[in-house]
């Protein structure tokens, strides 16, 4: 049986194997979108839950305006309640930090499902469960709804704030850093940097690429010089006149 392929389904073969574009790898490969709602809050879970649950400690256990040391004049416990915002700054308008709050949390809240990096969905998850842990306390705490303070416990010796002041902050950082290493919280870089790579131009295979002898150069010769054409007749006609010699019995 016979396995020559013809030259025409070779060279399909060979064009068709060029022009598949190569796939991109490394930092540029696009990452199927995935959200990463579950991540973001669970990471909001767990930095409410830990605020609250470190407040109600600090309020068990500590006396207002008296400082415990923990590490000197570093770090101490302090109980205090903070009508500003985080680390004990803008006292006077505590309705407007109440507000603040509140567009933020709604903000992440929107955006969870668009999230496609995790960490840009925990980073995105402590701010929320930041915001929500002092919301809480604006919401909640005397001397009424939407102006109550905040309470701060944690002593840096210069100003005094509390589990979800960390988180924000934290977070904050965080998110500069992901943003100078080129990682976005949606993921539109990869995918821009994907679709803007050109696709590789298909490359057509000659005869002489494939080993093959151009057909059409024998005739072309023959009809430029006619007595070449007329001596390769005559040779091919002769073994058939000496082959019937040789047959005829003396």
């Amino acid at each position: 049986m016979s396995t020559e392929t013809s030259p025409a389904t070779a060279a399909d073969a060979e064009t068709d194997t060029v022009a598949a574009p190569a796939v991109p790898s490394g930092p540029a490969a696009v990452v199927p979108r995935r959200s990463q709602v579950g991540r973001l809050a669970v990471t909001a879970i767990v930095v409410l839950l830990l605020d609250q649950l470190t407040k109600a400690v600090a309020l068990l256990t500590l006396t207002p305006g008296v400082r415990v040391p923990v590490l000197g004049d570093l770090l101490g416990w302090q109980l205090i309640f903070n009508p500003g915002a985080a680390f004990s700054f803008g006292t006077g308008v505590t309705w407007v930090f109440t507000v603040v709050m509140a567009v933020v949390s709604s903000v992440v809240i929107v955006l969870a499902r668009r999230v496609a990096s995790p960490w840009w969905a925990v980073a995105l998850g402590a701010i929320l469960g930041g915001a929500m842990g002092n919301l809480v306390d604006r919401l909640a705490r005397d001397p009424g709804f939407g102006i109550g303070h905040v309470v701060d416990f944690i002593d840096y010796g210069v100003f005094i704030g509390n589990v979800a002041d960390i988180a924000i902050v934290g977070a904050a950082i965080g998110m500069v850093l992901l943003s100078l290493f080129g990682s976005t919280w949606d993921g539109a870089a990869p995918a821009l940097v994907a679709a803007e790579e050109p696709a590789a131009e298909p490359v057509a295979e000659t005869a002489e690429d494939a080993g093959e002898e151009p057909l059409a150069a024998e005739p072309a010769a023959a009809e430029s010089d006619p007595d070449a054409a007329a001596a390769a007749g005559a040779a091919a006609e002769r073994p058939v006149a000496e082959t019937a010699e040789d047959d005829v019995t003396p």
